[in-house]
């Protein structure tokens, strides 16, 4: 456990996740109150690897639940094993029923699943909840109890606590709201898209090959484009792509002519790379 925000940003820093103090601070604070956290912000900006960053400056097994539209129970928290099941049943026939049934729904049986994983897990683990905006109002609600006592409740066995208290990352993409119930429960992190200063160095640490000169210009580049009406704004994600893609070309300096052919890169949308390309002259300057 760290001492101060300013000890956790460094580990962090350790992990090549370059950050804020704001951002050091919230997350210090939901380990040491051992509260979930809920980290929103558009795609891209490092809210899952926020989560990955943490496993490693923690010392913490990384277990992780990509949610999606139609996701419950039985693939984010257990299924049963009906093969080892059948064949209990099929052993066990001179036993009879009542005895046989009450065997096969135990623990013995149980398909773990990353909630369970997590819970059950007795080493120290993070649990992440990836885009949890892509599921349901009623996953939502069935997230609760786990998220405010730390266990969950399986019907033919009971309830099981953590024996180790994971950490908890939930992320969003601000697709859908939450229920205050499990805002509640969280502590809330809102991470944008980052300043000229702090962007260059994550570009720095993620292209470590890339010329800083480009680099430099790119990141200007990209917070000129941030500040347009894009459909959809240039993520972190893609301004590493767009340098990568720039230094694959050997490129040593930001033109009009490099930004053609990698414009695509950044921006996702016809509409939006014409718009760019329209006004390309004004977009790539002196920086100034």
């Amino acid at each position: 456990m760290f001492n101060s925000p300013g000890e956790l940003r460094d580990a962090l820093d350790q992990q090549d996740y370059v950050t804020d103090a704001n951002v050091a601070t919230v997350v210090f604070l939901a380990a040491r109150l051992g509260k979930p956290l809920l980290v929103e912000g558009p795609a891209g900006v490092g809210k899952t690897q926020l989560a990955v960053a943490l496993a490693g400056a923690f010392g913490r097994r990384l277990i992780r639940l990509q949610c999606y539209d139609g996701i419950d129970a039985s693939k984010a928290l257990y299924d049963w094993n009906y093969h080892r099941q059948l064949l209990r049943v099929q052993a066990g026939q001179g036993e009879g029923w009542e005895q046989a049934g009450q065997d096969i729904f135990s623990r013995e049986f149980l398909l773990e699943r990353p909630l369970l994983q997590a819970i059950l897990g007795t080493e120290p683990t993070l649990l992440l909840i990836d885009e949890l905006d892509k599921s349901n109002d009623e996953f939502e609600s069935f997230l609760l109890e786990l998220l405010a006592e730390f266990q969950v409740t399986i019907p033919e066995i009971g309830t099981l606590k953590a024996v180790k208290k994971p950490l908890v990352v939930l992320t969003s993409n601000n697709s859908r709201d939450f229920s205050d119930a499990l805002r509640r429960r969280c502590l809330h992190l809102f991470i944008g898209y980052p300043g000229l200063v702090q962007e260059e160095e994550i570009l720095v640490r993620r292209c470590p090959g890339a010329d800083r000169e480009l680099i430099r210009q790119g990141t200007e580049l990209v917070q000129k484009l941030r500040k347009l009406s894009l459909r959809k704004l240039p993520s972190i994600a893609e301004s590493v792509d767009f340098i990568q893609a720039l230094e694959a070309l050997q490129a040593k300096r930001l033109s009009p002519e490099a930004l053609g052919v990698t414009a695509s890169t950044l921006l996702k949308y016809p509409q939006d790379r014409q718009r760019v390309l329209d006004q390309i002259q004004g977009l790539i300057g002196t920086g100034k």
